[in-house]
Order: structure tokens, then sequence, then C-alpha cells
């Protein structure tokens, strides 16, 4: 007998959509991965944390893995805040909470601020696993298109004007990620940041800023929305994921106090004291901004190694896009079904995403994939296009 739980529907809706991660492919172990999102091996300062773990141990003992952790601990938030205000971000202590990734602050975001009948405006396409958070909490999500430059702007403020005319639902919450885009790798002007702002406030909805790359941008690119909100429209998600290292699980929100306060009663103890420790002597006792410096430049190198391989590689039918930085490249091939040419590729040795995962409709993305630059080395990267081409 199959026993009934008794699951609410909108948890029978997200389970059916299945399990989180599918999107990820199962690589042979020489596989050239192009699909994942991760730092390059050499990106993660081992030597340097290993000597915070040892002055750690050595200095407190068992401390740091009880419960309550190390004394260290305190300072994090501190830094996390400092963080912030080098991309221009001003905030309080009680604004800002240190969360175990910027995944856990999205989706303690969504759970404080959804309701089962929200609108969620999205970009299209989007963070495939914001997609799968927000689906958690309600099924009504909305796209909008992306170009060159970032989310529409426009094609947003038309369709909000209809709504509002029309006494349809207006979205409470847009996600965005405004700067070196998941998947795509483009950002957002400056213009369209500020004009989003402008619709936020006209039409009373929030901006969940998810600024997961942002520390790898350099002062060619504008600043976080959060930065630019005078009116506490934005919810910013940051991350050390991509800058130190993801295994640590060390992100933040900075937002309103209101909307910090019911993060934090949700969050409740489920913090990482070891490694919010850890990460706290890093970033006190190592050159943290030198280190940032050098990532800038090792994931500058890639990108320009993955274009060049595009250019070389690629039919002609074959598009894509031009980020500045980030981790990732949007690629379009008309008339090639990705979610099909997967398992070929794998088969031959190099994996990639496919498009389908980034929609809240799969059939929009089948003629597209989302390339990774930043795991592989810079020949496996051009060995692994050249590869892929070959089979388009």
């Amino acid at each position: 007998m199959v026993n009934d739980y008794s699951f609410p529907p909108l948890i029978r809706q997200a389970l059916a959509l299945g399990p989180p991660g599918q999107w990820a492919p199962s690589p042979s172990k020489d596989c050239i991965r192009l699909d994942v999102g991760y730092p390059y091996p050499e990106a993660i300062p081992v030597y340097q944390l290993s000597q915070s773990v040892s002055v750690l141990c050595l200095t407190e003992g068992d401390r740091p893995f009880q419960y309550l952790g190390s004394s260290a601990m305190a300072n994090l938030k501190p830094l996390l805040q400092s963080r912030s205000a080098i991309r221009g971000i001003s905030t309080t202590t009680s604004e800002v909470l240190a969360t175990a990734g910027s995944t856990q602050a999205l989706d303690l975001a969504a759970r404080v601020l959804l309701h089962k009948n929200d609108l969620v405006a999205v970009e299209s396409p989007t963070y495939m696993e914001a997609l799968e958070i927000f689906r958690n909490y309600t099924p009504h999500l909305i796209e909008y298109p992306i170009d060159h430059e970032g989310l529409d702007v426009k094609v947003l403020a038309d369709d909000l004007e209809m709504r509002h005319a029309r006494g349809l639902p207006l979205p409470k919450v847009l996600y965005s990620i405004p700067t070196f885009h998941n998947p795509t790798g483009v950002s957002l002007g400056l213009q369209r940041r500020k004009d989003l702002l402008s619709l936020a406030e006209l039409y009373n909805f929030l901006i969940i800023e998810d600024d997961a790359y942002g520390q790898l941008s350099g002062p060619d690119l504008p600043p976080p929305i959060k930065a630019l909100d005078t009116k506490k429209r934005v919810i910013y998600l940051g991350s050390m994921s991509k800058v130190v290292a993801p295994g640590l699980r060390i992100g933040w929100t900075a937002a309103p106090k209101p909307i910090i306060t019911a993060m934090a009663h949700f969050k409740k103890d489920a913090d990482h004291p070891f490694t919010s420790a850890v990460t706290t002597r890093f970033l006190t006792e190592f050159d943290f901004d030198s280190h940032i410096k050098q990532l800038r430049h090792s994931y500058s190198q890639r990108l320009k190694t993955m274009l060049r391989a595009l250019k070389k590689h690629m039919p002609e039918k074959a598009k894509w896009s031009k980020p500045l930085g980030g981790f990732f490249v949007w690629v379009h091939l008309p008339y090639v079904n990705t979610s099909k040419l997967l398992p070929i590729a794998l088969d031959q040795g190099v994996s990639y995403i496919p498009g389908s995962y980034f929609f809240t409709d799969p059939t929009q993305g089948l003629p597209y994939l989302r390339l990774s630059f930043s795991y592989a080395e810079e020949e496996r990267i051009e060995q692994g296009i050249a590869t892929l081409a070959n089979l388009i």
C-alpha cells in the first residue's frame, strides 16, 4: 500500500517537477567540464585557508566545532558589510544577514515574502536554481526577455503598464542577476538599473538582486542596483562562493531591517560556525583584494580563450553572448536540440548545460546551451569547443 502523507498542493506541485539539481549532467572523470560554475582549482586559496584553520584550532581548541562556534564569528557580518561597501552599498548591522551561501538567502527571502498566489517576475532565461526555489512557494512566474544589455526594461515597463490598466496581477518580486548574468553573462546598463528601480517604486514590487559574480567586476561596470536604491526596494544577495570557495557556503543578504528580521527568524541557528570562523580569519589575515585582482585577470583570460575558440570552431549559424566577465557564455544553435545533443557530447568527452533548464517553459531553451569557462584549463576549453562544434 502506498502511504498518503498528505503533502500540501504546492509541495506536490514542486515535487512533480523533479528533484533539485536534475540539470547537472553526469560526465566521465576525463570529461571536459564546460557545464560547472566552479572556480578553477588554483583559484581556491587552499594554503591560506589551511593556515586559517590551523590558527583557529590552535588558539581556540574545540570551540570552533561547538554549536556556538568561534568568537571570530562575531566579526563575519562586519566583514561582509565591508565587502558590500566596496560595491557601493551602505548598510547597518541590522540590515545584513550572513547565510549558508546566497542560495539560502534567496530561499529565506522567498519564504518570508511570497504567498502561494503571488506573482514573481524573472528574467528569461534565468538561473535554474532560482526557478526551483520560487516554485516551492508559488506556481506563478512570469518571464521578461534579456538582450545583449541585460533585462529589457522597456518590455517590462510596457507589460506592467498593461497589467495595471487591465487590473491584472502585478509581480510582488522581480528576481534579477544584473552583473555577469547566469546563464548569459551579460550585464545590465546603468540607465536600465535606474529605470528598473523607478518601475519598482511605481508598481510597488521588490527587487531581489543576485550579485554572486559582482566581486569579479571592475570599475567599468555599473554599481549594484542596491547601491542606487534610495527607497528600500532591493534585497541584495552576496556570495563568497565564486571568490573564496563554494564549499564554505558563505553568503549574505542586505535588505531593509524588517525583511532581515523575518529572514533571521526562519533561518534560526542554521549557520556553519566552523566555516564562518575560517572565512573570518581568512578575510582578516590575508590580502583579499589582491586575491580578487588575480581572479579577475585569470577569468578574463579564460573568457578570451572561450570566445576565440567559439569564433574559430563554431559554424556560422551559431551565435553567442560576449560577456565582460563572470563564468558563462550563452550559445544559440538554431535548429539544434541541445537536450538531445548532450548525451552525444558526453560520449565524446565534453559537457554543458542544455538551455531548457533556464526557462519556465523548457521548450524555449531547446536551441540554447550554457558554457562555463571558469573551471576547465584553457587548452581544454578550446579542445571542448572544437569537439562540440564537430557534433553540430
